[in-house]
């Protein structure tokens, strides 16, 4: 390699990071003092704060590549977090930041000292934190000092169990942003053939506590992209299929489905719910909240408790992000991305009918038997009676045996109805009786 990389800080973490591109670097300080003037906005200090370092180790040297990273943490009330000075006012700092949603803006800025070329950029990335008792805040910080981190804690050591959800890089929190770095170290001729698996995919992504899964998620995008997502296949889908415009249908699921959002895991979405002109008994959910029925099933159904149940089934995949896992294991970083900046261009459309078909052909047996689940803890909070929903999926299983399979049947898209069942029957009553014990445990079929 014909370059040399200089880190202008002396932080563990960015040099640890660092590290993590496979090429040899120094370390040289910068020595000149932050400006903390954010009357412009915080992306215009952090970056005006990594070229001055940047800029100041370049200066002392004859050629190489010189990176500088700033890092600031805005909160609540414009008002920027910086390093504490002291444990009373990391303590204070901590407990403001676990309180509301906060912001860390990152900027790093690279220098060629030979040719004095110069580029910058910054990253932000919004983190929820777990409100924090004031014991908990000692606690923390008897095993772990303040140090120099912005906000007075380490995402990447025992503070990580204070965060919620971020949205937005990962890394960008840590103190360096990998990704961006590795696009703009590009520029300068320093190719990275590929970063670790790990960096590159999970560099920018969001990592929540699931409430429908139960457990801590890792996806490559936050809300706002997997609402872009499903937005883009939800116009793909109401340009390619006649959809119902019939007022008192749309009525009548829009009002059951208000409430069952009410009292779902994610009310931090909007939830829209069309009916498709199709005589089939099919339904399925897009990433993001939107949801759709076939006509025919919308007709099939006895009572709104039991249409009540196939929607709460279809918005415990979207709180459990079933549809954005399936489309992120098949396709991929790259595929998503481009659904999510999609705006109806014609060169798009084979990759949205993939997507779409991906999502229609179902997903995993263990993801609709929660989605089932889900649809019971829905229904009882909302005022349903999940008994109709296993009546509703008795009435499935008849049609099933009357009827030849069709391509993306609603039957077709699901485990056997049998099993589902069952599993809704456990979860009514809390127990497992012998013949729900025999269903869950045949093979599955029709």
């Amino acid at each position: 390699m014909n370059f040399k990389l200089i880190l202008a800080s002396q932080s563990f973490p960015r040099k640890r990071l660092l590290k993590k591109l496979g090429i040899p670097f120094h370390v040289i300080s910068s020595k000149v003092k932050e400006y903390t003037d954010s009357s412009r906005g915080c992306a215009v200090l952090v970056k005006k704060n990594a070229l001055l370092k940047a800029l100041d180790v370049s200066s002392r040297l004859k050629e190489g590549i010189v990176i500088g990273s700033d890092t600031l943490v805005y909160a609540k009330g414009k008002r920027i977090i910086g390093k504490p000075k002291n444990l009373k006012e990391a303590k204070k700092s901590l407990k403001m930041l676990s309180q509301n949603p906060h912001w860390v803006y990152s900027g790093i800025a690279i220098v060629d000292a030979k040719t004095k070329k110069k580029s910058v950029g910054f990253e932000k990335t919004k983190i929820y934190m777990t409100p924090l008792s004031d014991q908990e805040i000692d606690n923390y910080y008897k095993i772990t000092p303040p140090g120099s981190k912005a906000g007075g804690f380490d995402i990447e050591g025992r503070g990580a169990f204070f965060i919620r959800r971020i949205e937005g890089c990962y890394f960008n929190v840590v103190g360096l942003p990998m990704v961006r770095l590795k696009q703009m170290l590009k520029k300068f001729g320093v190719k990275i053939l590929m970063l670790l698996v790990c960096v590159y995919f999970s560099g920018c992504m969001t990592t929540e506590y699931n409430l429908a899964t139960q457990q801590q998620e890792t996806l490559f995008f936050g809300t706002e992209k997997e609402v872009a997502i499903g937005d883009s296949l939800a116009r793909y889908i109401n340009k390619e299929y006649e959809i119902n415009t019939d007022i008192d249908v749309n009525e009548r699921v829009s009002r059951i489905a208000k409430r069952i959002e009410d009292v779902s895991d994610r009310v931090e979405i909007f939830y829209t719910v069309q009916v498709i002109n199709k005589d089939e008994v099919n339904a399925f959910a897009l990433p993001g909240g939107f949801i759709y029925l076939y006509k025919g099933l919308v007709d099939a159904v006895d009572n709104d408790d039991q249409l009540a149940g196939v929607i709460a089934h279809e918005i415990g995949h979207i709180t459990a992000k079933h549809a954005m896992k399936s489309l992120q294991a098949q396709y991929g970083y790259n595929f998503l991305q481009v659904l999510a900046i999609t705006t109806g261009n014609s060169s798009m459309a084979p990759g949205i009918n993939l997507a779409f078909g991906s999502i229609l052909t179902g997903y995993a047996r263990e993801d609709e038997f929660l989605a089932d689940r889900l649809s019971v803890k829905y229904m009882e909070k909302a005022g349903y009676d999940p008994n109709e929903m296993k009546k509703f999926l008795e009435k499935l299983h008849e049609i099933n045996a009357k009827k030849p399979i069709r391509r993306f049947s609603y039957w077709r898209t699901h485990p056997a109805t049998t099993q589902r069942i069952s599993v809704v029957n456990q979860e009514i009553t809390g127990e497992t009786t012998f013949r729900d014990y025999i269903r869950l445990t045949e093979k599955e079929g029709l």
